[in-house]
């Protein structure tokens, strides 16, 4: 039964809030150890501040093999929304991704980890050695906010196409330096869901905030590569009709010699025997 006018707009705005809703409590629950370790650090943290860098330690650990296979899944979802497949079931769905990119989503993982660590380590000695924010300790936010942007479209690209997982780090990272606008949006928009969130209605963390960042980062990424495409595909085509238009002037040409060249070989009639 298909409703309409307002009755259907209330039952597609009420079934979309039960899909994001759902992926998101799939996101959060296969990512359980994650979310207690956060929340256990900022409790022994508030009581006993000393305690941050272990607790630091633990979640960076368990990140790659928890949060990063949950959040691809997540993403697999939010791509077949956002590419015309509002339909599609979304256990099988989420499970099956969650599975088949397991491995390189936690490849993925330990890598951002790693440097995102090595990030954090220098950004903390700099400023503890200057006291204040310099500039060099500008540049690791910078390179911080670049690599959060690289790790969303990380997510898009392995869940969009069939690479390896080279591949998908080299054009991650391509497409978020290649396209500063977009990467801004991107991370103002997920910005603020995550510090509305945090800080305004906090009961969108189990629900919706994980699923309404995946929603922001693939409409985004998706929308740089049918840009792309569309760049891609303009400059083959006015290649071609180049190449055809010189293989047209080539072909005159050769049609030109070869008619001056049969009247050159044409034998002169002799006046006196016609």
């Amino acid at each position: 039964m298909e409703f309409r006018g307002l009755m259907g707009g209330l039952y597609r705005i009420s079934e979309w809030i039960m899909r994001l809703s759902v992926i998101n409590v799939l996101w959060v629950i296969c990512s359980v150890p994650f979310f207690y370790l956060v929340l256990a650090g900022l409790i022994a943290t508030m009581e006993t501040p000393e305690y941050l860098g272990q607790a630091l330690v633990m979640v960076a650990i368990v990140t790659p093999f928890t949060l990063f296979p949950a959040t691809a899944a997540m993403f697999a979802v939010a791509r077949k929304w956002l590419t015309g497949d509002a339909d599609a079931p979304l256990f099988k769905t989420f499970f099956r991704n969650y599975k088949e990119n397991y491995l390189q989503s936690m490849l993925g993982g330990l890598l951002f980890i790693l440097f995102g660590t090595l990030l954090y380590i220098n950004y903390t000695f700099y400023l503890r050695q200057t006291g204040s924010l310099s500039l060099l300790a500008m540049l690791f936010i910078v390179l911080g906010m670049i690599m959060l942007a690289a790790m969303f479209h990380f997510f898009s690209i392995m869940v969009h196409f069939h690479m390896k997982f080279w591949q998908i780090i080299k054009n991650c990272m391509l497409i978020t330096i290649g396209n500063p606008i977009m990467t801004i949006f991107l991370m103002v928009g997920n910005g603020v869901i995550v510090y509305v969130s945090l800080f305004q209605y906090t009961f969108l963390i189990p629900f919706f905030m994980g699923s309404l960042m995946a929603i922001v980062s693939f409409w985004t990424f998706h929308r740089i590569f049918d840009k792309m495409k569309t760049v891609s595909e303009k400059k083959l085509l006015e290649e071609e009709e180049a190449e055809a238009e010189a293989q047209k002037e080539l072909n005159s040409a050769s049609e030109a010699d070869s008619g001056l060249s049969g009247t050159s070989d044409a034998k002169p009639q002799d006046k006196n025997n016609p």
